[in-house]
């Protein structure tokens, strides 16, 4: 423990802050942890960087903090935990540094795997009303009430559905040899084939390996992000516009033509993808084209406000969303939902769509 006290008073003698709207930054040790308090004037993303080398480079992530990191909003008195022996005891005392690293978030992030480009669209933080809200007038089903409050943290989601393109890039599969996977009526015909049209004979479980090894594959590039599947919250946020929303029943207009590949315009097929006009956020296919998987067990909606809720602790069936070539205008609406998969379930009509979270 002494030890630990020598290092910790090194490295506050070198904390900083980096960007105006990081103020009054403070360290102190409480038992085997570090706490840093600090002030922010601006909603931001906040990091932790760590230096071995007495501050030249600040190019260390700790894998240990808690707390006030990642996207934060304005406020006084934030508070990150990091606790130092978790990431390290082998510190050179006299070159450690680290400091609070405060910097806006690009409105969009794109990433290359094996020559394939994917975009990420900035979500800003918000409060939205979820569920059977007013323009989706009597075309509500009984699970999208009662509208209730959520309050979201900010994030990144794709532009597009993740396509076969990108899905083979990362496993190696094509949707030919998914749909060999497919048992009865789902083995059916290929709907759409192309390294631009969305991936479909996908279940839950390849879905969640699918990000495993992307955040494998894009470790290096991410300084703490990890990408995920959208709870439901965020993917009827992002449908809706986020904070840019203009209150339409489908995601991007009220009239589905404009925006959605769906049963009346599609030919019985899938499309390649960013196809239609995008909304608000410059998200496409948001209604339409395939189902996207979301990560929360299907469940009733409480009345209750939330918070980042994450669904349901367990369940039979996943909920997924937008409606997609064979759907009905009304499964394509933003609050539409569909609970009928089991994690094991693929089939011609159900993908998949990213976000990325930042700790």
């Amino acid at each position: 423990m002494r030890k630990l006290s020598v290092i910790i008073i090194c490295l506050c003698l070198t904390l900083s802050a980096f960007a105006q709207n990081v103020t009054n930054v403070t360290a102190r040790q409480a038992g085997n942890t570090v706490e840093v308090t600090y002030n922010l004037d601006k909603a931001t993303t906040v990091s932790l960087l760590l230096s071995a080398d007495g501050g030249q480079t600040y190019n260390l992530h700790p894998k240990s903090v808690t707390g006030d990191i990642g996207s934060v909003t304005a406020g006084n008195n934030k508070k990150a935990v990091w606790n130092l022996l978790a990431d390290s005891t082998d510190w050179d005392i006299a070159q450690a540094r680290f400091k609070v690293v405060a910097q806006k978030v690009a409105a969009q992030r794109t990433f290359t795997v094996s020559g394939v480009s994917f975009t990420m669209v900035r979500v800003d933080g918000g409060t939205f009303t979820m569920g059977c809200t007013s323009e989706q007038g009597s075309d509500c089903d009984s699970d999208e009430s009662p509208a209730h409050q959520v309050t979201l943290s900010a994030y990144h989601i794709g532009q597009t559905e993740v396509t076969q393109g990108l899905w083979q890039a990362v496993m190696g599969t094509t949707v030919r040899q998914q749909r060999d996977k497919a048992n009865g009526i789902w083995a059916d015909s290929i709907r759409g084939e192309g390294d631009n049209y969305p991936m479909y004979y996908i279940n839950l479980d390849e879905c969640q390996d699918f990000v495993r090894k992307l955040n494998s594959l894009l470790s290096s590039q991410l300084g703490g992000a990890k990408f995920a599947l959208p709870t439901e919250a965020q993917w009827e946020f992002a449908a809706r516009g986020g904070n840019k929303s203009q209150h339409y029943k489908y995601a991007g207009s009220n009239y589905i033509d404009n925006v959605a590949w769906y049963f009346d315009n599609s030919g019985n097929a899938t499309h390649p993808v960013a196809g239609k006009s995008p909304n608000e956020l410059g998200l496409y296919d948001m209604s339409g084209n395939v189902y996207e998987w979301c990560q929360d067990w299907d469940n009733f909606y409480g009345s209750g406000a939330l918070t980042n809720p994450t669904g349901a602790a367990s369940g039979s069936y996943r909920v997924n969303r937008g409606g997609s070539w064979g759907s009905d205008a009304v499964n394509c609406r933003v609050s539409g939902r569909s609970s009928g998969a089991t994690p094991s379930h693929r089939n011609y009509s159900l993908g998949l769509r990213l976000v990325l979270l930042q700790f």
